[in-house]
């Protein structure tokens, strides 16, 4: 008996909460024009003095997405998903216990660290008042499983629960787990995604003192330069971004339109060093291929490569090298888009996989900003200046992450009857 082939994975809404915006629409166009998020951190905010630069994403009013006895215990990171979730499930149009069963739901939103902002509050709490100064919902606003758990009891969810803490990778490992999930006939619908809110006294001062920031820009705007010669440091940034991928059976069953199909996924680790990945890229590479084989398509079929370039040294020039290996002399067009919204940590890869299939829906390629001189070590097919008009058949988004984490995403268009492509939706940038 010939084995039943898995179902296909179709993305049928996109949440955003960024440096860019939380409009969809309004976020490409950020992405290709390309227009920057960054700024220097306001007077007052935490972040003001420690840094020169940082993604600050927009304001979400915690009473607008949750009930009002838990305002007062969620964490800034959760708030961003449960913002995002919202604006995905309304965006695919699904109704949770009657066009799937909620059982057959899944939720899996990742964090590279929860709650900081909470867990640092309640540090300050205990020193000054001891014991009693501490809140007995600590838990419920710092634990990296809280944004998952509010996502399914606000709608029901009743499946599979999860929250993939891989530090920057995390939230691209949430989005492979929904392929996983739907492939093995465990879900029919994920609820995936991350987020995290980094800006916080604590964590800036880590990364400040590890070097890991960029540092020395007047202009914030200029500070987040992946795969350029003058690169010296990533730019913190904040927010979350949820997916809808669900069977595409189900999606055209219930007349919903397809964003991009999900067809493969890889993951590897460098198992070199706790915080810089292995220089050779070979890791990247494996990654890679490992997602391309699953897809069951060819390197030369790629037509874009979203990378994870978050303008560290090391990074970039060890991504470039694993780029380089799978595709040798014919590389597709590759950017990173953290040029404008700074790093996200563990909401970096559902928002950049989010980037990816809007490029695909489009046919629209964002270019890297600040990608005024490349290094001669980072040598890539880079788009740069301004966006490019393409229609990739295949495009792959990557994460690399702390702990020599990697994370290949492949997306293709939509297999479902209705497509985005055909509805011409968003807003972006042509050139």
């Amino acid at each position: 008996m010939a084995e039943r082939p898995a179902p296909r994975a179709v993305v049928t809404g996109i949440g955003l909460v960024t440096p860019l915006g939380r409009d969809v629409g309004e976020f490409f166009h950020a992405l290709c024009a390309p227009r920057s998020g960054l700024v220097r951190p306001p007077a007052g905010h935490v972040a003001a003095g420690l840094v020169d630069a940082v993604g600050l994403a927009v304001e979400v009013d915690p009473a607008s997405v949750l009930p009002r006895h838990d305002v007062p215990v969620a964490d800034r990171f959760s708030v961003m998903a449960v913002a995002a979730a919202d604006d995905a499930i309304t965006d695919a149009g699904i109704k949770i216990g009657e066009d799937v069963d909620a059982v057959r739901t899944a939720v899996v939103i990742s964090s590279g660290a929860g709650g900081m902002q909470t867990f640092e509050r309640q540090s300050l709490a205990m020193g000054d008042r001891g014991v009693t100064g501490v809140t007995s919902y600590l838990y419920a606003g710092f634990l990296p499983n809280m944004s998952a758990a509010r996502i399914a009891i606000k709608y029901g969810i009743r499946g599979f629960s999860s929250a993939i803490s891989t530090a920057c990778s995390a939230s691209a490992h949430a989005v492979a787990e929904a392929l996983r999930l739907i492939s093995a006939d465990e879900a029919d619908v994920v609820v995936c995604g991350g987020t995290e809110a980094s800006l916080g006294a604590t964590g800036i001062a880590g990364f400040r003192n590890a070097r890991a920031l960029a540092k020395g820009w007047d202009d914030p705007t200029l500070a987040s330069r992946p795969f350029d010669k003058r690169r010296n440091g990533f730019v913190l940034g904040e927010g979350g971004a949820v997916l809808v991928v669900e069977r595409a059976d189900l999606a055209d069953a219930r007349g919903a339109s397809g964003y991009a199909d999900l067809t493969g996924w890889g993951s590897t680790t460098d198992a070199y060093h706790l915080v810089m990945p292995n220089p050779d890229g070979q890791s990247v590479a494996d990654c890679m291929r490992m997602a391309l084989a699953r897809a069951g398509v060819a390197a030369r079929e790629v037509g874009y490569v979203n990378a994870h370039g978050t303008a560290t040294r090391i990074g970039d020039m060890a991504e470039a090298r694993g780029i380089q290996q799978v595709f040798g002399d014919e590389q597709p067009p590759v950017s990173s888009t953290k040029g404008v919204t700074g790093h996200l940590l563990g909401g970096a890869g559902a928002m950049e996989a989010a980037a990816t299939v809007l490029a695909l829906v489009h046919g629209q390629l964002p270019p890297t900003h600040n990608l005024d001189e490349p290094d001669e070590r980072c040598r890539l097919h880079h788009i740069r200046g301004t966006s490019r008009r393409a229609r990739p058949g295949v495009a792959v988004s990557n994460s690399s992450a702390f702990g020599g984490h990697n994370v290949s995403l492949v997306f293709e268009p939509a297999s479902t009857r209705r497509r985005r492509a055909d509805e011409r939706t968003g807003g972006c940038a042509a050139s």
